[in-house]
C-alpha cells in the first residue's frame, strides 16, 4: 500500500463498509534536509497528496522539521502555537483530515521537549503528546546517547478521538515501555501512532518486534513513522514506516526510500479478534494491574 509521490496506492478505501468499520491511514516517510522551512513545506505538500489518495488520518515522522541530532534541538526549537504548528493546523483544515504532526523541538519556561502535536480537520489543537520516556542508552562499540542532557521528559498520557476511534500517541523510545501501550488500550485506544527515528542498531534488532508486541499484547493497531535514511548526516535512521495489525501481521511497511505508505485501518477485523481471544475479559485483575498515576 505504499506510493511515490503522485502515484496511485495500490487499494482504495474499502466501498460499502460504515464509517466507524474502516479508515485509511497514511504514513509520510520523507527526507528531512537541515531547512526547517522547506521540510515544514514539503510536509505539507505531502500531506495534502495523502489527502487525494483518501487519508484520513495522516502522520509526519519524528523531528520531521530538522535532521534528529541531540545538538539540533536547541537551534531549531520553536514555542507552541508557532510558525511550525500554524502551518500545520492550516493544512489540516485545509485537507479535512486528521493530522499527526510527527515531532519537533519545542521550547517552554527554558526547557527542551521533543513534542508531537496532533490537529483536527478544523485545523484545532487536539492534543500536544512530549516524549516521556528519553533515549539514554549505552551499547559499547555501536552507539550511544542521552537526550536526558538535552531534554526534558513529558509526563502526561495523550489520547485524541476521532469519528473511527480513539489513538494514543507515544514518540519512539516511548514504545519499548509496554504498560504505555496498555494504559492507551485499557481507555479504549484502537490505533497507537509512535512517530519514531530509530537508530540502524536498534532499528535492525528491535524495530519490527517492538511493534508487533505492542499491537499483539494490546490487540490493537500500532503505526511507526520514521524519516527516510541518509546516510550523509551523523544520526543515520533505520526508515522502514509500518503498521501492525491487532493479529500481529505486518499489514504495510516501507522500505528505507521516500514514500507514502498507506494502510487500511479494519475495526471490524480488530472487533473479531478480541471477540475470538478475549483476553481483557480474561485478565487476572485480582493478581495484578498496570496502575494509571497520572493522565
Amino acid at each position: 500500500m505504499a506510493s511515490k509521490w503522485g502515484g496511485e496506492a495500490d487499494s482504495q478505501p474499502k466501498a460499502g463498509v460504515e464509517a466507524w468499520c474502516a479508515f485509511r491511514l497514511a504514513l509520510i516517510q520523507f527526507h528531512v534536509s537541515s531547512s526547517k522551512s522547506n521540510n515544514v513545506d514539503r510536509a505539507c505538500s505531502l500531506v495534502r497528496e495523502a489527502a487525494k489518495q483518501g487519508a484520513q488520518i495522516v502522520s509526519l515522522p519524528e523531528c520531521f522539521n530538522f535532521p534528529y541530532c541531540l545538538k539540533s534541538f536547541p537551534d531549531f526549537a520553536e514555542k507552541i502555537p508557532g510558525e511550525t504548528t500554524q502551518k500545520l493546523s492550516e493544512v489540516a483544515k485545509e485537507c479535512n483530515l486528521y493530522l499527526i504532526g510527527g515531532s519537533m523541538s519545542e521550547e517552554d519556561a527554558g526547557k527542551l521537549y521533543n513534542t508531537c502535536t496532533v490537529f483536527g480537520p478544523d485545523g484545532t489543537l487536539l492534543v500536544k503528546h512530549r516524549k516521556i520516556h528519553l533515549f539514554d542508552i549505552d551499547i559499547p562499540g555501536k552507539i550511544t546517547c542521552q537526550e536526558s542532557k538535552a531534554l526534558s521528559p513529558g509526563d502526561s498520557f495523550s489520547i485524541f478521538d476521532t469519528p473511527y476511534c480513539k489513538v494514543g500517541l507515544g514518540i519512539c523510545y516511548d514504545i519499548r515501555f509496554a504498560e504505555l501501550a496498555q494504559v492507551y488500550a485499557q481507555r479504549g485506544c484502537q490505533l497507537l501512532v509512535y512517530p519514531s527515528a530509530f537508530s540502524l542498531t536498534t532499528g535492525s534488532a528491535h524495530w519490527e518486534l517492538l511493534q508487533r508486541s505492542r499491537a499483539l499484547d494490546n490487540q490493537l493497531y500500532v503505526a511507526t513513522v520514521s524519516p527516510a535514511r541518509d546516510e550523509n548526516v551523523s544520526f543515520v535512521v533505520w526508515g522502514h514506516s509500518t503498521v501492525v495489525n491487532p493479529w500481529g501481521e505486518v499489514i504495510a511497511k516501507a522500505g528505507t526510500e521516500e514514500m507514502i505508505l498507506y494502510a487500511d485501518i479494519d475495526l471490524k477485523k480488530l472487533a473479531e479478534i478480541r471477540q475470538q481471544i478475549p483476553i481483557f475479559k480474561q485478565k487476572r485483575s485480582d493478581l495484578y494491574a498496570v496502575e494509571m498515576k497520572k493522565f
